[in-house]
C-alpha cells in the first residue's frame, strides 16, 4: 500500500491464498496436470494366428420402393451480379480471465499489463509481471471495487484511505505531507487510490502509466506502473521469492499481506483459486 501500516475503506474479501516458502507458515500452492495418453492396441502382431474371413452370405434380393412423386424444392435465388455477400458477425472478445474469484475487470487487466510492459522497458532486470502488480491490486482494493474506472482508467469515485493517526492497532501515526493535494486531509496523511499510496511514497515513485503526462494515484494506468515501479525500487527481482517478499514488505510490513498478494499473484498465474488457509488475516 505504499506505506508501513494503513487500514483502507475499500471492502476487501480475503478467503484464499498460498504462502512464501520458509517465510509463511503454508507452503507454496503446486499446480500439476498428469495423464498419459492411451495406448492404441494393434490390430495384428507379427507371428499371430492369420485373420480367416467367414464366408460371404448370399446378398438379399433388392427391394423396389413404390415410385413417389417428389417434387424438387425451388431453388434458391442467385444473387445479383456485383451484389457483396453478407459479413460475417464478429466474433465475441475473449475475456480476460473466466468470471469467478479469479475474474479481473477488463480494464484494470489492461493497467496491469501494461504496467508489466513499462516496467520490462525501465527495468528489465526486475522481472515483475503483471500477475504480481494484480496480487497488489486484488488486495488493496479489490481491482478498484471491482473495475469502477472508465475506459481512460480514471476511478469514477477516488478510493481514500482511513486517516494514519495512530488510532488502529500496528497504524503509523503520519501527519500532513501535502496540505491534503492527493487526500483531502490537511491534519493526517491517508492512502490514495487502487494500489493505495501515501502521498510521500506517491511523490517519490508515481509515473504516468498512460502517457497523458500526469501521474495520478486515481488513476488505474498511473496506479499499476507506480507499484511495479515501487516494487522493483532497489535491485529488486522480482522472479525470486526472497527479493520479492522484501519488496512486498515496503509495501506493508506485514507477513500475512505478503502471504495474501503472492498466493492471488500465484492464483493468476495458474487459474487455481487460493485457499482460505492461505489467505491470512490482515492486521
Amino acid at each position: 500500500m505504499g506505506r508501513h501500516s494503513k487500514k483502507s475503506d475499500s471492502k476487501i474479501r480475503r478467503n484464499s491464498v498460498i504462502a512464501l516458502t520458509g517465510l509463511v507458515p503454508a507452503g507454496l500452492v503446486t499446480v500439476t496436470a498428469t495423464g498419459a495418453p492411451a495406448s492404441i492396441p494393434l490390430l495384428a502382431t507379427a507371428g499371430s494366428a492369420p485373420i480367416t474371413e467367414p464366408p460371404a452370405e448370399p446378398a438379399a434380393a433388392p427391394t423396389v420402393a413404390p415410385a413417389a412423386d417428389i417434387t424438387p424444392a425451388p431453388a434458391a435465388a442467385a444473387p445479383a451480379i456485383g451484389t457483396p455477400a453478407p459479413a460475417p458477425a464478429p466474433a465475441p472478445a475473449p475475456a480476460p480471465l473466466p468470471d469467478g474469484p479469479l475474474g479481473i475487470p477488463g480494464i484494470n487487466f489492461a493497467a496491469y499489463q501494461s504496467a508489466e510492459k513499462i516496467m520490462a522497458e525501465r527495468n528489465p532486470a526486475c522481472g515483475i509481471t503483471w500477475q504480481q502488480v494484480a496480487g497488489v491490486g486484488r488486495v488493496e482494493s479489490s481491482h478498484a471495487n471491482g473495475g469502477k474506472a472508465d475506459d481512460k482508467g480514471n476511478l469514477l469515485e477516488p478510493i481514500i484511505g482511513l486517516p494514519l493517526n495512530g488510532s488502529l492497532p500496528g497504524q503509523a501515526t503520519i501527519m500532513d505531507t501535502d496540505g491534503g493535494r492527493l487526500d483531502g486531509d490537511t491534519v493526517y496523511d491517508r492512502a490514495v487510490g487502487p494500489t493505495q499510496f501515501i502521498p510521500t511514497t506517491w511523490a517519490r515513485y508515481g509515473i504516468d502509466g498512460n502517457g497523458d503526462g500526469v501521474a495520478d494515484p486515481q488513476n488505474l494506468y498511473d496506479a499499476a506502473a507506480s507499484t511495479a515501479n515501487y516494487l522493483c525500487d532497489g535491485g529488486t527481482n522480482m522472479r525470486d521469492i526472497v527479493s520479492a517478499t522484501k519488496a512486498i514488505l515496503r509495501y506493508n510490513n506485514s507477513m500475512a499481506y505478503v502471504a495474501n498478494v503472492t498466493a492471488w499473484s500465484l492464483a493468476y498465474s495458474t487459474g487455481v483459486n487460493p485457499s482460505a488457509a492461505d489467505l491470512p488475516r490482515i492486521h
